[in-house]
């Protein structure tokens, strides 16, 4: 049997004190240390979406929102990714590699609900909405809306969203809110 290199041992030892020195700094920073910086798409936000409280992820970066809920199983019963533009426009989505069934709500800039739409797994068709005065789309798990009763006419919490884009690092009037 070969035995190991002195060096590659050596090495080994060093690696395995540093990470050791490294974990015991690191439990002995507060908590609050370790929850400095802005929150990331990762992090959920509780948002009223028509008196109902949600917890959404906010897509905000280009990157996120071309991920959007790509390749995603865990979205929970009252969780979502909302989708935030700096101006109104038409919006267009399609589930490229989206195995969960979703519907989409958009809102205007007022945050107000406008359309809702279902969305099914790995379809490639683009799906458009009817008005160009749109601002935030929220993806929600199929029959979210129906089975919490949530209409058009219904009001995002934008204070609270005001907020949540404020914790992303974000400033908040670039999203008219």
């Amino acid at each position: 049997m070969k035995s190991a290199n002195p060096v590659s041992r050596g090495l080994a030892a060093a690696v395995l004190v540093g990470t050791l020195a490294f974990v015991a700094c690191a439990r002995d920073k507060p908590a609050a240390a370790a929850s400095a910086g802005p929150k990331t798409v990762m992090d959920y936000f509780p948002i009223k979406v028509g008196g109902k409280v949600v917890r959404l992820q906010l897509a905000i970066r280009q990157a996120e929102m071309q991920r959007g809920l790509m390749e995603r199983r865990d979205l929970g019963r009252d969780d979502g990714m909302l989708f935030l533009y700096g101006k109104p426009q038409q919006m267009q989505f399609w589930m490229r590699n989206t195995p969960t069934a979703l519907d989409i709500g958009f809102f205007n800039p007022e945050g107000v609900l406008e359309e809702i739409y279902p969305l099914h797994p790995f379809d490639e068709k683009t799906m458009s909405s009817r008005s160009d005065r749109l601002q935030y789309a929220l993806e929600m798990n199929q029959g979210w809306y129906r089975e919490n009763g949530v209409k058009p006419g219904a009001q995002l919490d934008r204070k609270a969203l005001a907020e949540a884009v404020k914790a992303r690092g974000f400033e908040p009037r670039r999203y008219g809110l």
